[in-house]
C-alpha cells in the first residue's frame, strides 16, 4: 500500500515545497498554541524550541482520526538573532525594529521537523530532527524597510523574513540548506522517513501513478 503523508501545517510555502519535490501529501492543520506550550517548557533556545513545536503540531494531528494509518510530518521555524528566538512578530512595529537591527548582519534559522508513524503495520516511530542554516542579509535603507514591512508578508514569518518572497532581494546569502530557510528540509524528511522504514521515492507523484 503506498504510504500517505500529511503536512501538519498552513503554510503555503511548506506545500508548495513539497509539491515541487514530487511529494505527494496533504494537509491538516493543528489547533496547537505555540506560546503556551513553548512556556509549559521554561527557558529554551532557539534550536530547542523548534524541535518542541514541529512535534506539538505533529502530535497533534496524528492524534485526529483523519491521520489514522498516515504519516505525519510537523514542522517549525525560529530564527536565533543575537542570541535572541525571534519567531513571527505578528506586529508591523515589532517587524520593523527586528529588520532594521538585521539589516548588514546575519543570523540562524533552525527548523524543527517531527515525523509520528500512525500506519496500522508501520514503525510506529515518532522521532525528530533540526536543521539550521546562516542567513546574511544585506544592508537595507529606510525606505526599502517602510515598503517591506507595509507589503505584510514579514508579519507572519519566524524572523521576520522569507527567501521564497518580496525578502529574498535582501538576503545576500544562506550557508546550508536553503530550503531550511522555506520552512522545511527534504533532505531532513528524507531522513525521518527513513528511519521509519518508508523510502522517500514512494510519496514521489510518479510512484503513485507507476
Amino acid at each position: 500500500m503506498t504510504p500517505r503523508l500529511i503536512l501538519a501545517s498552513a503554510s503555503p510555502a511548506r506545500t508548495k515545497l513539497l509539491r515541487e519535490a514530487g511529494i505527494r501529501h496533504t494537509t491538516l492543520v493543528s489547533d496547537v498554541d505555540e506560546a503556551a506550550v513553548a512556556a509549559g517548557y521554561g527557558e529554551l533556545d532557539a534550536y530547542d524550541t523548534s524541535l518542541l513545536l514541529a512535534r506539538a503540531k505533529a502530535e497533534a494531528v496524528a492524534s485526529l482520526p483523519e491521520a489514522e494509518d498516515a504519516l505525519v510530518v510537523g514542522c517549525d521555524s525560529i530564527f536565533e538573532f543575537e542570541g535572541e528566538a525571534h519567531g513571527k512578530p505578528y506586529e508591523a512595529d515589532v517587524a520593523r525594529a527586528r529588520i532594521r537591527r538585521m539589516s548588514g548582519s546575519s543570523g540562524v534559522l533552525h527548523t524543527g521537523h517531527w515525523l509520528v508513524d500512525n500506519r496500522e503495520d508501520g514503525s510506529g516511530a515518532t522521532i525528530g530532527g533540526v536543521n539550521s542554516a546562516t542567513v546574511h542579509f544585506g544592508v537595507m535603507s529606510e525606505q526599502e524597510v517602510d515598503a517591506y514591512v507595509a507589503s505584510g508578508e514579514p508579519l507572519h514569518c519566524a524572523g521576520s523574513f522569507t527567501i521564497d518572497g518580496l525578502g529574498g532581494a535582501f538576503i545576500e546569502r544562506i550557508e546550508g540548506d536553503p530550503h531550511t530557510v522555506v520552512g522545511l528540509s527534504i533532505s531532513t524528511l528524507r531522513a525521518l522517513l527513513a528511519s521509519a522504514g518508508v523510502p522517500v521515492t514512494d510519496l514521489w507523484e510518479s510512484a503513485g501513478r507507476a
